[in-house]
């Protein structure tokens, strides 16, 4: 296969941008000025890139991609790559499995911090009483912890 250069692009762009200029008044004809206007719009593409400079780059990335494509399929050193990018992705979610279980059953103890550095007594005295636990409700109303919170904050 030739490269970018060996193509002759400017006789194929004008090509295909007539073409589809031809289909554009045969649109017009056919289904109104609206498909025909997004049909030359598309029409003016391959000559836009071509005098741009753009095809250059277009083939520069359509070559790059059928190359990495192609040393994918044939390539055993590239499906050995592909296999260790598959246990990362399996180590890592299996690490975060791990983890949340392990947090999950932390849960009920208490912190690190608090079970090694007892409080000073002197501090004690002084600290803020426990917040008394609330009652379970009995009133089925909807609106019962609302008339909590607003009981809490001196609303009523």
């Amino acid at each position: 296969m030739g490269g970018f250069n060996t193509i002759a692009w400017l006789p194929l762009c004008a090509g295909a941008t007539g073409l589809g200029l031809v289909f554009s008044f045969l649109l017009l004809r056919r289904k109104g000025v609206h498909a025909a206007m997004r049909m030359t719009a598309w029409s003016l593409l391959p000559m836009a890139a071509y005098l741009t400079g753009a095809l250059a780059a277009l083939w520069t990335i359509g070559a790059t991609a059928v190359g990495f494509v192609t040393s994918l399929v044939f390539n055993p050193m590239t499906w050995a790559g592909v296999v260790l990018a598959g246990l990362s992705v399996v180590l890592f979610m299996v690490s975060g499995v791990l983890r949340s279980r392990k947090l999950s059953a932390g849960e009920g103890k208490a912190p690190a911090a608090s079970r090694e550095k007892p409080a000073p007594a002197a501090k004690a005295a002084t600290a803020k009483p426990a917040v008394t636990p609330r009652q379970p409700k009995t009133n089925d109303d909807d609106f019962s912890d609302i008339e909590d919170i607003l009981k809490r904050r001196g609303i009523s």
